[in-house]
């Protein structure tokens, strides 16, 4: 049977996923950034300890 009338929940759910893509991405971003700012912390110190050497 086909239902009629208003849809249920669908505002509710699109927002939810949207927020919760939003929230993803920014875990994510933030991963890398913090990634990369390790990674050139340790390449600046391998660096700076083969010129000491």
């Amino acid at each position: 049977m086909a239902k009629k009338g208003k849809e249920k929940n669908t505002n509710n759910k699109a927002k939810h996923s949207k927020l919760i893509a939003q929230k993803k991405n920014k875990i994510k971003s933030k991963d890398a950034e913090r990634k990369a700012r390790l990674k050139a912390i340790v390449e600046k110190a391998k660096a700076s300890k083969s010129d000491s050497e």
